[in-house]
């Protein structure tokens, strides 16, 4: 296993999450501004380090978006800094107690939110998961065992160096947070079946991975699923407004889960959005696939295919399809979408109403980008992922969705009759 003993990795963090259950809320906001500090003053450091895995992976021949996610700059790693920070800021949901209630015989009977316990994150590509998984896991009381890709094995057990001693120096255990030094597969087969030591994995990355992490976890799985976002323009949207967004979403960081990938168009606005629209793309560098309406209207773009409607380009290549109306939008978006971010552009409310009613996925926007899918930008801080599945969480999740509820009983001698 590559000299990784991946149970004895488990076995110290199942020992580290239960000092982190009852570490209170001021001690673990030290070790998360002490982790903020560290990853600033060790920017340098940290820099050199990724520039090594970034010219690895460019000479294997991975695409310009894969680098781009592999890549630290400086005001990347602040912005993992800030995150860690707001993290910091943010209410401790562990200890909670809500929805309480007295029963007949005086029993006070409530709730209590509580960790999950040892969570294992296996990644792809983006080291700022690395930061933003351990903070949470901290923040809400959990360890975490980070299994980042092969590529960015470097960057990660850099930033988790960095971490881990700043948690130490706080006086909670270095072990609450560990990245996995090993890109053999079988630490993760090994990993995935240590139930009873790791309580949940979250797998964050193409299908492939999600797919098999699924199909070989002894262990509850929460999958951070391809993102497959629409923007639906209606016919009644402001067509500066929804060139906007739709830009926005497409253009403004094309390798991500909430770019969007596919753009609805209504039939009545098409012939007045789309060739302005497609042009401006374009500009941007963006390759435009299109619907046999959408040719008629632009004939140069390139014709698309029914793998088109199920492609996660995350690239500048977009994929436009024209409709006759709101109802055929909508069941496009539940043929095809992933169910991480959807978003519609109208002036019409009861239309955007039923967008937000009938389209099922994560987040569901009315007159916004889905690149605002994060939770960051919901004001959850750093986000564990980004559920695209219904339990026990869904959309980012942050804080709450790494703990449970536990049920907690006030009494005052009672005792049950059976004979009742």
């Amino acid at each position: 296993m590559s000299g990784c003993d991946i149970r004895g990795m488990a076995m110290a963090a199942r020992a580290a999450a239960r000092a982190l259950a009852c570490a209170g809320g001021d001690h673990k906001n030290r070790a998360l501004r002490a982790m903020a500090e560290g990853l600033t003053a060790a920017r340098a450091r940290l820099l050199t380090v990724n520039a090594e895995d970034v010219e690895a992976a460019r000479a294997d021949g991975q695409t310009p978006a894969f680098v781009d996610r592999l890549t630290l700059t400086e005001s990347r790693i602040d912005g993992m800094a800030r995150g860690v920070r707001q993290v910091a800021d943010l209410p401790d949901p562990v200890g909670a107690v809500t929805g309480t209630w007295r029963r007949p015989n005086g029993l006070d009977v409530g709730r209590m939110r509580v960790p999950l316990g040892v969570i294992g994150i296996i990644y792809e590509s983006r080291p700022n998961v690395t930061a933003d998984a351990a903070a949470l896991c901290l923040k809400s009381g959990n360890a975490v065992l980070l299994r980042g890709g092969s590529e960015a094995l470097r960057t990660n057990r850099a930033i988790a160096d960095v971490l881990s001693a700043a948690v130490a120096s706080a006086g909670l255990p270095a072990a609450s947070l560990a990245v996995v030094p090993s890109a053999d597969r079988e630490v993760v087969r090994a990993m995935l079946s240590l139930h009873g030591l790791i309580d949940l994995i979250i797998p964050r990355g193409g299908e492939s991975l999600i797919r098999a992490v699924r199909e070989g976890s002894q262990i509850p799985v929460i999958a951070h699923d391809k993102g497959l976002c629409h923007t639906y323009v209606d016919e009644s949207a402001d067509l500066g407004m929804a060139g906007e967004i739709a830009y926005n979403a497409k253009v403004e960081r094309p390798g991500v889960c909430n770019a969007m990938e596919t753009l609805l168009v209504h039939a009545g606005i098409a012939a007045a959005f789309l060739p302005g629209f497609v042009a401006r793309l374009r500009a941007a560098g963006v390759e435009v696939r299109g619907c046999p309406r959408t040719q008629a209207l632009v004939p140069d773009v390139v014709p698309a295919t029914d793998l088109d409607w199920d492609t996660e380009y995350l690239a500048l290549t977009l994929s436009i399809r024209v409709l006759d109306s709101f109802e055929d939008a909508v069941s496009h978006i539940a043929r095809h979408g992933s169910g991480l971010a959807e978003a519609i552009v109208t002036s019409d409310h009861r239309r955007a109403m039923r967008f937000l009613r009938e389209v099922d996925a994560g987040a569901v926007f009315v007159n916004a980008s889905t690149r605002f899918t994060d939770g960051y930008e919901f004001g959850m801080g750093a986000e564990m992922g980004i559920s695209t599945q219904k339990l026990h969480a869904r959309g980012p999740m942050g804080l709450t969705e790494l703990t449970c509820e536990k049920f907690v009983v006030l009494g005052d001698g009672q005792i049950r009759d059976s004979r009742k």
